[in-house]
């Protein structure tokens, strides 16, 4: 986990309760879902697998170990887990190397939250070598906070890195607006207590009790987020 401040001053704007914003990374900020997908593809084709298609829903949004172990026990393929895991991260950095596409509507309200001095922090499933190299496009000096999934006992879709964000910004969890892109994060972030934003990359999402689900970022703003946190339940 880096943080690039102190615990910060949560005070928000009159009638909302928002003491943070925190933000998934892939296929949430950068359009970086589909690039995972190919590097597994063109991987596993070296040691002489194809993967099925529908197996994609399946690694999406979740920790490496989770992803990379389903694909090994669905191909056979003669490998083990941290061999894997060095293959798709290698990969994955020289994918991003070529070309890094921000979602639309991330510069925007990245630019909006550091223009309020909103407490932001980027919490990913993406190891910190990963998280790192995203950071020179998005920006560092947007994030007061970066959790990598490398870096808590447990990734999403467990609670961990969410809890963690929050700490490392001095808020409370249910006073926390998370933006979320895949049922793994969502389920993360709600584990944790946070109001959700759910924009769905690759598979669907179903609005639920504090969880409201968006077409894109573009809908996204300070207002619209300090309108989740109206407050404490």
């Amino acid at each position: 986990m880096t943080s690039t401040v102190p615990a910060l001053d949560t005070r928000t704007a009159e009638g909302s309760a928002l003491q943070a914003v925190l933000l998934d990374m892939d296929g949430t900020l950068v359009d970086t879902e589909g690039f995972w997908w190919d590097v597994e593809v063109e991987v596993f084709a070296s040691l002489g697998h194809t993967l099925d298609d529908s197996w994609r829903h399946v690694v999406v949004g979740g920790p490496m170990t989770r992803s990379a172990g389903f694909l090994i026990e669905a191909t056979g393929a003669d490998i083990g887990l941290a061999e894997l895991s060095v293959l798709l991260n290698e990969g994955f950095e020289r994918r991003i190397g070529r070309d890094l596409p921000l979602m639309p509507g991330a510069a925007r309200l990245l630019a909006e939250l550091t223009a309020h001095d909103i407490p932001t922090a980027l919490v990913s499933a993406s190891h910190r070598r990963i998280i790192d190299r995203v950071l020179k496009s998005l920006g560092p000096h947007h994030f007061a906070l970066t959790v990598a999934g490398d870096e808590v006992p447990r990734t999403k879709p467990h609670p961990d890195p969410y809890l963690a964000a929050a700490s490392g910004l001095g808020a409370d969890p249910v006073r926390c607006a998370v933006v979320e892109d895949t049922a793994t994060g969502v389920a993360a972030a709600e584990s944790a207590g946070c109001h959700v934003v759910a924009v769905p990359s690759v598979a669907p999402i179903t609005p639920a009790a504090r969880r409201t689900v968006v077409g894109s970022l573009e809908e996204v703003d300070l207002p619209f987020l300090r309108g989740l946190v109206t407050h404490v339940s």
